[in-house]
């Protein structure tokens, strides 16, 4: 089974130039080529609240431990440490864009593959 996900035209640029610069583990580069290949483009304004994309805070669920963590994702130029914001191109970040609240995935990470369940999506203002 394939899901699609919803990503803005700007957003799906982006990926496409990550996989260009070969930003990512050969993994991860073959599951976002094909998510790419499967994913829905519409624009900004038209993706429903519960997706993640920039300028979203996501509640994650780590399957395997059951850690939860909430992540705010912002453009790569105004990501922060000391504002607790990760860039869309962070690991997390490119493995959970597009997939909409209740969505589980699976994404290398440096310590291996993990499966992660997205719990609740709010988009910020």
């Amino acid at each position: 089974m394939t899901t699609s996900i919803v990503l803005s035209t700007g957003i799906f640029d982006l990926l496409k130039d990550h996989i260009r610069r070969r930003k990512l583990s050969k993994y991860n580069q073959a599951k976002l080529e094909q998510e790419l290949r499967n994913a829905r483009q519409i624009l900004h304004k038209d993706i429903p609240a519960n997706v993640v994309t920039v300028n979203t805070r996501v509640r994650v669920k780590e399957l395997e431990t059951g850690a939860e963590f909430t992540h705010t994702i912002v453009p790569p130029a105004k990501a922060r440490n000391k504002h607790n914001t990760i860039s869309i191109l962070s690991p997390i970040g490119v493995a959970m864009v597009g997939y909409s609240q209740g969505s589980e995935l699976k994404w290398e990470m440096p310590e291996g593959i993990k499966a992660y369940r997205i719990e609740e999506v709010t988009r910020l203002s």
